[in-house]
Order: C-alpha cells, then structure tokens, then sequence
C-alpha cells in the first residue's frame, strides 16, 4: 500500500474516531459540565486520541521520512479543517461565526490544539520512533 494510501486511512480513523469523542461530548460530557467545559475537556481527550491514531500511522508508515510525515500532517490539517467547515454549514447549518468560534483560544475554546496535533502528530511520532531505534542501534 501507498504512502498516500496509508495516510487517506490514517485520516479516516482519524475522523471515525473524533467523530465519536464528539459525540461523547455532547451526549455525555455536556449534559454534567456545561458547554464550555464538555468542548474544552473532548479538546484534550481530542489530542490524545490524534496522538494515538498519529503513533498507530507512524508504525504502519515505518518507511515515510520526516518530510514525508510533514505532508501527511499538512494534508490531515488540510482535510481536518476543510470537513469541518463543509460539515458544519451544509450539515449543521451553523454560521461563519459560529464555526470561527472554536479558534477563539482567548475564549478557552481549545480546538486549535487538536489542528496542531494533527499536524504534527506523524512527524512527532516519526521522529521519536527513529531516536529510539538509533538508540537502540547505537547503544
């Protein structure tokens, strides 16, 4: 299989698997905590979740690059936003206003941390397998 491919379903677990935490929000965490709290508690369980899928796709990916693993992220961060924005006004019918919202970290909205793990999270993953792999060689 491709890189390009490996990468298309990385993002797909990637979108099944978030979907599914924010459903666990509002279905579970909102209804206790409130909205704010519920978005910025599934924000951080968001980051782990697309650190694990992130590490599940370096170990598929053994041979990708660093650079490589950078355009993965970039493409992930790309997609991630674009489903967001498509499925928030055609699906959600929710407004410009409303969708730009969860980028307001001045408002405790945490979501640009799940874009930086995204993008992020392969070459992260990348570099931290192949240091422990050169350790292990060299050591």
């Amino acid at each position: 299989m491709t890189l390009a491919a490996k990468a298309a379903l990385g993002w797909l677990l990637l979108l099944v698997v978030m979907f599914a935490n924010g459903a666990i929000r509002v279905v579970i965490l909102q209804p206790q905590l409130g909205e704010d709290r519920a978005r910025q508690l599934a924000s951080l369980s968001g980051v782990a979740l697309v650190l694990i899928v992130s590490l599940l796709f370096v170990r598929c990916a053994a041979e990708a690059s660093p650079s490589q693993l950078l355009w993965v992220g970039a493409a992930w961060l790309a997609s991630t936003v674009a489903f967001e924005l498509v499925f928030g006004r055609l699906v959600s019918g929710l407004s410009w206003r409303a969708l730009l919202a969860d980028y307001d970290i001045m408002r405790g909205r945490l979501w640009s941390l799940i874009l930086v793990s995204v993008s992020l999270g392969p070459w992260f993953w990348g570099a931290f397998t192949r240091r422990r792999l050169k350790s292990r060689t060299s050591g």
